[in-house]
């Protein structure tokens, strides 16, 4: 039987219409890929409140994940409590499933600094905005949990695009060399922004990337859900067992722009959206799956959309209502006694602030 590891094809569980591929077994409960159903429309229905949001002005930006919903959320269920997840700016559902409070991706996107602060026992780093920046600081955790003999992993989420960047070879290479826990989750969604994975690298796919740096790659269809779910949870067991790091390359699409600031209609071809927004959208696939097992309906469907839309509408309500911290908070964080320069200029802010509501006021 061919493992996942020797596969030369992308892993796949569920074929484009929602069946099992050729000589595959689902053998999941029940109710695990109920929980990845409920997941995926939660993870739709916040991201297109969160576009309406940011289309009104109330976010500052936002950074849609409309059409990977099945790799993240088969990331998400595949971590352990005490697993780390080390994510971009695309990668807010993923960090909710692994029990980031959801409030914290709204406050991230209006640029509130609470968005930063994770509640004790959530093993979630911030979103990184720099491209492959956080994949070092993964390897280095992971290091880290090596060194002290935990169980654990980390997963560091990144696009192609970051594959161009020196961090990602840097840190790819310190993690062979080390044997460290990590897996590396790129999400291929075939654009770079405006830059089509065709001119980011010759190489044959990115998982074959792995090969140069001593670890094992695993190429998965990640619109499956399922597959990506086996994909991450073989890849995070092995690094647990001290069987090292793995390059984890989910073949998927994301079907709006790249930020609310994109218009990719000036870079991407219409038919190549329709042809994965038709054939291929990883919700409509679990959902068929799941139909013809009798394990969902339309009954179960419109319970779930209330209940997904209650949950939506109170996570915006909190993230929203949350009041702007005074401005001088900037310098609150980095240093535990602030240089006297920093100083100075904290209380040039405070006095500016003062100034200000006087005129307000007065």
């Amino acid at each position: 039987m061919t493992t996942l590891l020797e596969s030369k094809l992308p892993v796949r569980v569920l074929d484009v219409d929602g069946t099992p591929a050729v000589n595959v077994e689902i053998d999941e409960p029940p109710e695990l890929l109920l929980d990845m159903y409920r997941w995926m429309v939660f993870g739709r229905t916040f991201d297109n409140r969160l576009m309406s949001l940011q289309r009104q002005g109330r976010l500052s930006t936002y950074a849609p994940v409309a059409g990977q919903e099945a790799i993240q959320v088969g990331c998400g269920l595949a971590l352990n409590d005490d697993d780390w997840a080390l994510g971009t700016y695309r990668d807010g559902l993923a960090c909710i499933v692994h029990g980031m409070p959801a409030e914290q991706l709204p406050l991230y996107f209006r640029g509130h600094p609470l968005a930063c602060r994770m509640p004790p026992g959530v093993n979630v780093l911030p979103e990184q905005i720099c491209i492959a920046e956080q994949i070092p600081q993964a390897v280095g955790i992971a290091w880290g949990m090596r060194l002290r003999g935990a169980k654990s992993a980390v997963v560091a989420m990144f696009g192609e695009g970051a594959t161009s960047e020196g961090a990602f070879h840097e840190a790819a290479n310190f993690a062979g060399v080390f044997n460290t826990p990590v897996v590396f989750l790129c999400q291929n969604n075939g654009w770079a922004i405006s830059t089509p994975r065709s001119r980011q690298t010759a190489s044959e796919s990115i998982a074959i990337k792995a090969a140069a740096y001593g670890i094992a790659g695993i190429q998965v269809d990640g619109n499956d859900v399922i597959a990506s779910y086996r994909a991450m949870h073989h890849a995070l067991e092995r690094a647990r067992s001290g069987e090292g790091p793995t390059l984890v390359e989910a073949l998927t699409y994301r079907l709006g722009p790249h930020t609310t600031s994109d218009d990719p209609t000036r870079y991407r071809p219409n038919e190549e959206l329709a042809a994965w927004r038709d054939t291929r959208d990883p919700v409509g696939r679990l959902r068929a799956y799941l139909e013809r097992a009798g394990l969902w309906d339309d009954a179960r469907q419109a319970s779930l959309e209330e209940d997904v839309n209650n949950r939506v509408a109170q996570t915006v309500r909190t993230a929203i209502d949350e009041p702007e911290p005074p401005p001088e908070v900037m310098f609150d964080y980095t240093y535990a006694v602030l240089p006297p320069a920093l100083e100075a200029q904290r209380r040039e802010v405070q006095e500016d602030g003062r100034r200000k509501a006087g005129k307000l006021h007065g």
